[in-house]
């Protein structure tokens, strides 16, 4: 299990392969990527500017992948997120669940990003074609979506 926080891109072969290469036990590698749209609220946008604090978002990023250890049965599991600014394609997260069967690396994943989305300190700004820039709000279809899993 792993977390990292940083600016550099990520390479998504190279993590599964870290993780997974070797161990006969893994049946099962779900993942999931977010990526900058090239829009926001229907305008275009130019960039987005991720912050976090550091040592606390890493902290909560491993209670977070502490916790789907406990729900699913993982055998690796792996959360990149990025910070600094980002442009429209970009690589934003990356979580890599792998497990002996599918349901519970998939069932991870869902977890995992449910929990990101909402729980994980980080604040995102958006830039748009005008230049103005805006801290973007928590949406309540994210905390909807974390309910089912209390």
């Amino acid at each position: 299990m792993s977390v990292s926080v940083h600016a550099a891109d990520f390479d998504v072969s190279t993590e599964i392969g870290r993780l997974s290469d070797g161990d006969t036990s893994i049946g099962a590698i779900a993942t999931f990527i977010g990526k900058v749209r090239g829009e926001a609220h229907g305008k275009p946008l130019i960039s987005m500017q991720l912050e976090h604090y550091p040592g606390m978002t890493e902290a909560e990023l491993t209670r977070i992948e502490d916790e789907a250890r406990t729900r699913f049965h993982l055998t690796a599991s792996r959360i990149i997120h990025r910070v600094g600014t980002l442009l429209p394609g970009d690589n934003i997260v990356l979580v890599i669940a792998c497990s002996q069967h599918r349901h519970d690396a998939i069932a991870a994943c869902d977890f995992l990003m449910d929990y990101l989305k909402t729980q994980a300190p980080f604040w995102k700004k958006e830039t748009g074609s005008d230049g103005v820039g805006s801290w973007v709000d928590a949406r309540s279809s994210d905390d909807e979506a974390l309910r089912r899993w209390r």
